[in-house]
């Protein structure tokens, strides 16, 4: 099995909901993201998926959320948009790009300071 990651990032506004403390409050972070996937085989270039592809995928999720307020875009306007559910909104939307026969994606983490992050994989 190969395991290829990227790293990038996204920058953007939010607030709790249902938390009892300051985070409930207008805040921000920048956020980074971490994109691990899984492949059986490489292709005849010895690739398992071109690192260029797998950032253009992300990026275009990343874009839905670059510079906004959070709570207002679906569906963080009817769940919190907390780091654990960003990332199952990443892995989701990446996944139905992204995931074939071979290609399948395994992990996304979501990192919204340099010390706290929150996963989420369906393994």
């Amino acid at each position: 099995m190969y395991h290829l990651t990227i790293h990038t990032h996204f920058a953007a506004a939010h607030n709790l909901i249902n938390y009892q403390g300051d985070c409930e409050n207008l805040h921000g972070h920048n956020w980074k993201i971490e994109v691990t996937v899984k492949a059986h085989e490489l292709d005849r270039a010895g690739l398992a998926i071109d690192f260029k592809v797998l950032k253009k995928e992300t990026n275009k999720i990343l874009d839905l959320l670059d510079h906004k307020y959070l709570n207002e875009v679906e569906p963080f306007d009817r769940i919190s948009p907390s780091s654990e559910n960003l990332s199952r909104f990443i892995y989701e939307q990446l996944g139905a790009v992204l995931n074939d026969s071979n290609v399948t994606v395994e992990r996304i983490t979501v990192w919204e300071s340099d010390n706290a992050c929150a996963s989420y994989s369906e393994e």
